[in-house]
């Protein structure tokens, strides 16, 4: 009896061993840490390649304001959404109110914001019974057609230069660019300039408000056309004033050296 206990005692230490290594086996996947660091790596990449779609899906869309355009009975201003250079949307962000006023504006803006994404300039049709409403929503529009096409030469002199050097950048110095001047209020009603410069000179100039009704009329449609040819003859706002139009012919300069300052010259 006293022989057969070492024996027993193997037997028992050798199935304790042989049992402890299974059960190691059998956990050992699960308590990897080496898996588990496997397991946590594999969430990230695919959040940080969303995210990086994501923005360029946007990248081509910008959205631009037009400026105010005044008309008899109040002031209309409109906003383009812009996605690869054509206009998907249009909206009305001002319009006239009050009386009459709201049914018009309600009968004829989603029309001019129809017409103008359909087609993608100022040249629509204007609404009748809403004539004041149209035109200057086509003002506006205009204006913030202008301020895409002025951002996207911008966009591709950069372009330009960033892959050409030393001579696209001069080449950039004669890109067009067209600039709004700020509003000068008259004695009888806004006025204000847009030119349009090219090579450090002014090859465009047009009042996009000047001063209506009644006898204003006339003297807008005597002096603007002059002021106009003047602006651009003398290349900056040291012309003459239009004989019978002083205040608009005021206006007119103060507007123009607005529009030269913004654009550097």
């Amino acid at each position: 009896m006293r022989k057969s206990h070492p024996v027993r005692r193997v037997v028992l230490a050798t199935a304790a061993t042989v049992s402890g290594v299974v059960l190691l086996l059998s956990l050992k996947p699960s308590s990897d840490p080496a898996s588990a660091a496997a397991g946590g790596a594999v969430s990230p990449p695919p959040v940080a390649q969303e995210s990086a779609q994501g923005g360029a899906q946007v990248a081509g869309t910008g959205t631009v304001t037009g400026d105010v355009a005044q008309t008899q009975y109040g002031a209309v201003q409109v906003r383009l959404t812009v996605a690869g250079g054509k206009i998907t949307k249009a909206e009305a962000v001002q319009a006239p109110k009050g009386g009459t006023s709201d049914q018009k504006t309600a009968l004829s803006v989603p029309k001019l914001n129809q017409e103008a994404v359909a087609a993608g300039s100022a040249d629509i049709d204007t609404v009748s019974g809403a004539t004041y409403t149209s035109d200057g929503y086509k003002k506006s529009l205009q204006s913030a057609l202008d301020k895409v096409k002025a951002a996207s030469s911008q966009g591709q002199g950069a372009s330009q230069g960033a892959g050409a050097g030393a001579g696209a950048g001069a080449g950039d110095a004669q890109a067009a660019k067209t600039v709004t001047g700020a509003v000068a209020q008259t004695q009888y009603g806004p006025v204000q300039v847009r030119i349009t410069v090219a090579g450090g000179k002014i090859t465009k100039a047009e009042a996009v408000q000047a001063p209506k009704g009644g006898t204003s009329d006339q003297k807008t449609a005597l002096s603007v056309p002059k002021l106009n040819q003047e602006a651009v003859a003398a290349g900056s706002a040291d012309i003459d004033t239009v004989s019978g139009a002083t205040y608009t012919s005021d206006g007119y300069k103060k507007s123009l050296q607005s529009a030269l300052d913004q654009a550097g010259g």
